[in-house]
């Protein structure tokens, strides 16, 4: 099956956006204050997942190679990144405020 060129150059575009994400993310994590570098670690685990799943996406199309183990990968990744903010957002909305 042919895949019109479009998408390639579509999912090559998201690829590089995402990458373009983490410039301000890597910022984030040399600031001063430890609660926003914990955040950004996240943020950063986040990002990267992202950009593992977009690329597996652009290689696969590209190089009709099997690269879908990337992207279970990326998925993973976001995965145990979403439970974790979970569980510190539910940890924080349960302590008493003084």
């Amino acid at each position: 099956m042919d895949i019109p060129d479009w998408f390639v150059w579509t999912a090559f575009g998201l690829t590089i956006f995402q990458a373009l994400a983490l410039v301000p993310l890597v910022r984030r994590l040399r600031g001063p204050d430890p609660a926003q570098r914990s955040k950004a670690r996240f943020d950063l685990l986040e990002a990267i997942g992202g950009l593992l799943i977009l690329g597996s996406l652009l290689l696969a199309l590209v190089l009709a190679d099997s690269w879908g183990w990337l992207t279970f990968v990326g998925f993973a990744l976001m995965a145990t990144v979403y439970a974790t903010k979970g569980i510190r957002l539910l940890r924080a909305r349960r302590r008493p405020m003084t």
